[in-house]
């Protein structure tokens, strides 16, 4: 049984990682299951520079999901290169470094610091709805998207990977757009804004006001999204959004994803993405699909 796949020429042993930001580099998770069982490790974002992120409060519980307004905190690319790469090259496993930035020339430093390091891919994420300049301003507007994957592909040694956000009128304009910049594959969805108020206090739960929405109930949204996206473009496209199990990742799957990742199940969970994995071996076993690739973009009209 194959259940390898490849993503912009990088080979993966399973279609199953990480989704950027609900996983640090690992090292918590490290302590519950071997991370070389997982097709790719997705880091937290880095940037330029130490990012303090949003204040607090910036979590909170929604229905079948949470929010939050993290506002991309992080370390910056120093003391990820020297510490967190270094921990992840313990393990099998590919290594997807998120990047995010401010302005496109701090996208376009970054990446150029990584192409010396032994990482496999880079996700530029151009769509995180907590930061108030860059990120969700570059995924909004497709000539931007253009532009900036144009101009991180220039810099860049490694395959890109643009990651979408779904607060767009037209998903596949977006995923055309990046895929005319350059881009060697796409992931999608990113969280969708939302708002949630606390009645008691009358105030709001977020002190962002506005945070990013994901978990279970947003998995429809997604599994929509990847499938326009997978059928506008010809590059490989990563699917996130709410998967908690083997069976969400393969309504992803059969949508046109080549591959998945796991985010918030990770908080509730720890063990989802070795579990996926396995209950993706089991679903091939049970429908005699020797090859997994039979099964990306293999959803047909009911009989």
């Amino acid at each position: 049984m194959n259940t390898e796949v490849t993503i912009a020429g990088v080979t993966l042993k399973n279609p199953v990682m990480t989704a950027s930001g609900t996983f640090g580099s690992g090292e918590e998770y490290s302590a519950f299951y071997d991370l070389g069982c997982l097709g790719a490790v997705v880091t937290k974002g880095v940037a330029l520079t130490p990012w303090e992120g949003n204040p607090t409060p910036r979590i909170a519980e929604t229905h079948s999901g949470m929010m939050n307004a993290i506002g991309l905190q992080n370390p910056g690319i120093e003391l990820f290169c020297s510490r967190d790469i270094p921990f992840l090259k313990r393990f099998d496993t590919k290594i997807i470094v998120n990047v995010c930035g401010k302005s496109l020339e701090e996208y376009v430093e970054v990446v150029r610091r990584l192409a010396g390091e032994p990482v496999d891919l880079l996700e530029i994420n151009i769509s995180c709805p907590n930061v108030k300049v860059g990120g969700i301003a570059f995924g909004q507007d497709p000539k931007a998207a253009e532009a900036v994957t144009r101009a991180v592909k220039d810099a860049a040694r490694q395959p890109v990977i643009m990651k979408l956000s779904p607060n767009v009128t037209d998903i596949a304009e977006m995923a055309r757009a990046v895929e005319a910049g350059g881009a060697d594959a796409i992931s999608l969805i990113n969280t969708l804004t939302g708002m949630k108020i606390d009645i008691d206090r009358q105030c709001f739960a977020l002190a962002n006001r506005t945070g990013g929405v994901s978990g279970p109930a947003i998995k429809p949204i997604a599994v929509r999204m990847v499938y326009q996206a997978a059928h506008a473009v010809s590059v490989p496209v990563i699917g996130m959004g709410g998967i908690t199990c083997a069976s969400d990742a393969l309504e992803f799957i059969l949508a046109g994803a080549s591959a998945v990742s796991i985010g918030t199940a990770n908080f509730f969970n720890p063990y989802a993405a070795p579990e996926t994995i396995e209950g993706i071996r089991s679903y091939m076993e049970q429908k005699g699909v020797s090859d997994i690739r039979e099964l990306i973009g293999a959803v047909r009209d009911r009989a």
